[in-house]
């Protein structure tokens, strides 16, 4: 059944698209199976990290343009509706995700890649913004994400040429954290998720909340807000972890509470 698959490795949760015939291309029923996906295996307590990553040839080759037509007529209605869940799940979720690009990143793949908090690729993994090739514009949150990423004129010349980006070339402009050799992608993807599992995963993600939360804020305002936010996570189980290992001269040992 296509849909997105579900594994557990110890504290990390495993995604994979899995309608790899299409190369994972987005449907109403993929994208809200991830977004159900991400709040089932989160709900998991002990779950302290995710990989998404896609199955076969691909990560995501964009839209399944025969599925288009469920959108109905008001296609704002209907993205909001049906694909919107699965990327809000992905920026609020509540423990650090890493996206594992396997091959093509295209469109609005290339804007699902992106949701994550890293993304780490396949030494054949491309991406590539395809909008303007169809006359249309970059949709699903890139002209919000990519710029952030790579800054404007970079993201301009992705979003205009439509000239792929190879892993290397994204690992050197910011966008890709690691290259890996495509066979060793899954246990790279993997050790980095078990590194932010074992880490106070409550503060990374407020630090992912208040760098969101930057983008609309003065610098004053930003600088209040980081001072609340302190004071709330500063009594957490990890942050007095945190300080007690710091004396004691030892290692933290975190919880994610």
């Amino acid at each position: 059944m296509p849909g997105v698959k579900r594994e557990r490795h110890g504290n990390v949760g495993i995604l994979t698209l899995n309608e790899p015939a299409s190369l994972n291309a987005m449907t109403p029923d993929l994208l809200g199976d991830l977004a159900v996906a991400i709040a089932e295996t989160t709900g998991d307590p002990d779950v302290r990290a995710l990989v998404l990553t896609g199955a076969g040839r691909g990560f995501c080759s964009g839209q399944n343009l025969k599925a288009a037509q469920i959108l109905g007529d008001d296609i704002a209605a209907g993205v909001m509706k049906y694909y919107w869940p699965a990327f809000k799940a992905m920026r609020e979720c509540r423990v650090p995700i890493v996206v594992a690009v396997n091959g093509v990143a295209a469109g609005g793949g290339f804007s699902l890649a992106m949701a994550g908090d890293m993304i780490v690729a396949a030494r054949s993994a491309r991406f590539i913004q395809v909008f303007s090739r169809i006359a249309l514009v970059p949709d699903l949150g890139s002209t919000w994400l990519l710029p952030r990423l790579i800054g404007r004129q970079r993201a301009l010349e992705l979003m205009m040429t439509n000239e792929a980006l190879s892993a290397d070339q994204a690992k050197e402009w910011g966008l890709v954290r690691e290259v890996f050799d495509d066979a060793a992608l899954p246990d790279g993807a993997l050790e980095l998720a078990r590194k932010l599992a074992s880490g106070p995963t409550r503060a990374l993600v407020a630090t992912r909340r208040l760098i969101d939360e930057s983008e609309h804020a003065s610098y004053a305002d930003q600088f209040r807000r980081e001072i609340e936010t302190q004071a709330e996570i500063r009594l957490s189980t990890d942050a007095l972890e945190g300080r007690n290992a710091f004396i004691e001269k030892r290692a933290a040992v975190f919880t994610g509470r």
